[in-house]
């Protein structure tokens, strides 16, 4: 009694004799009821590539998760500093400051040149021009994204030191150079 066609086909040519053909059919059936040593292998190897594969994606996704939310947060700074910025600027003074290795100049009126040098105003980088921008706001984003403020002076003395031999001779931070 062969179940397929090539198991009968091996009994009439004699290959096979019928206890054979019926112990492979049992160890058919039960490697099919049991599971397949190879193909639970297969399913293993298979199982584990694919959890890598999902790690793999998982750790992409939060990749491209952190860059938008760094790209929205550079954004919603560049509409915080162009909502914020002191407006009427245009003066005769000239303020000279250091933005990265460059000096930099813009032209202020005196009563903001007094506010940049008090350091209740502050320089800030705006696309390709910079803001001047009130000191608390210039602190929140400073907390939220470092990079943006280019000027900001201290407004306490609290840095000098109490064993300072020079505490008492006061440089000028005013300066016209």
């Amino acid at each position: 009694m062969a179940k397929n066609a090539l198991q009968a086909q091996l009994l009439k040519a004699g290959l096979v004799d019928s206890k054979k053909a019926k112990k492979l059919n049992k160890q058919s059936q039960h490697a099919k009821r049991t599971g397949d040593t190879k193909s639970i292998e297969a399913k293993k190897a298979l199982a584990a590539a694919q959890a890598k594969q999902r790690e793999k994606d998982q750790l992409l996704n939060q990749e491209k998760q952190r860059a938008l939310e760094e790209k929205t947060l550079t954004a919603n700074i560049i509409q915080m500093i162009k909502q914020h910025q002191i407006t009427d600027t245009q003066g005769e003074v000239t303020y000279q400051f250091v933005d990265d290795t460059k000096i930099k100049k813009i032209h202020i009126t005196q009563k903001l040149y007094d506010q940049v040098v008090a350091g209740h105003v502050v320089i800030a980088r705006l696309e390709d021009s910079y803001a001047l921008l009130p000191r608390p706001l210039a602190d929140r984003i400073n907390e939220k994204q470092e990079g943006f403020v280019v000027v900001a002076n201290d407004t306490s003395d609290s840095e000098l030191a109490e064993d300072d031999p020079y505490a008492a001779y006061v440089i000028p931070d005013d300066l016209m150079w």
